[in-house]
């Protein structure tokens, strides 16, 4: 399975932004695909995650309200919409996929393909 990021860049304080996840290859029997953010020197932070049949999702509580997760089956995508963005919104954001299930996990652990980053930087 393949993941490739898109989307980010450079907004104001309050703008909005939304991310793409492309999957490709053998994307059957995934599970959830979920999206995470690292900055330079801290762990890599959990920030949402929808299961692949939609009917389930998770959020980060810093994110809850202001991001959602969605998907397009047919398009193979995975979609981030990040409103409200906040100066602490800035990181590199990289979706990443899981098989196992049975559950959302928020541990980058439990996530077994991962794509390359997308920047995001909120300025103030």
């Amino acid at each position: 399975v393949q993941l490739q990021a898109s989307g980010g860049g450079l907004v104001q304080t309050g703008d909005s932004l939304r991310l793409s996840c492309v999957l490709s290859g053998r994307t059957g029997g995934l599970y959830a695909v979920g999206w995470f953010r690292q900055i330079p020197g801290k762990e890599r932070e959990f920030v949402a995650a929808m299961t692949r049949t939609g009917g389930n999702t998770l959020y980060a509580d810093s994110v809850k309200g202001r991001f959602t997760v969605s998907n397009d089956n047919v398009k193979q995508t995975v979609y981030l919409q990040m409103n409200t963005l906040k100066p602490e919104d800035t990181a590199l954001y990289t979706c990443a996929a899981d098989r196992v299930g049975p559950v959302i996990s928020t541990a980058p652990r439990r996530y077994r393909h991962w794509g390359q980053g997308t920047q995001v930087t909120v300025s103030s």
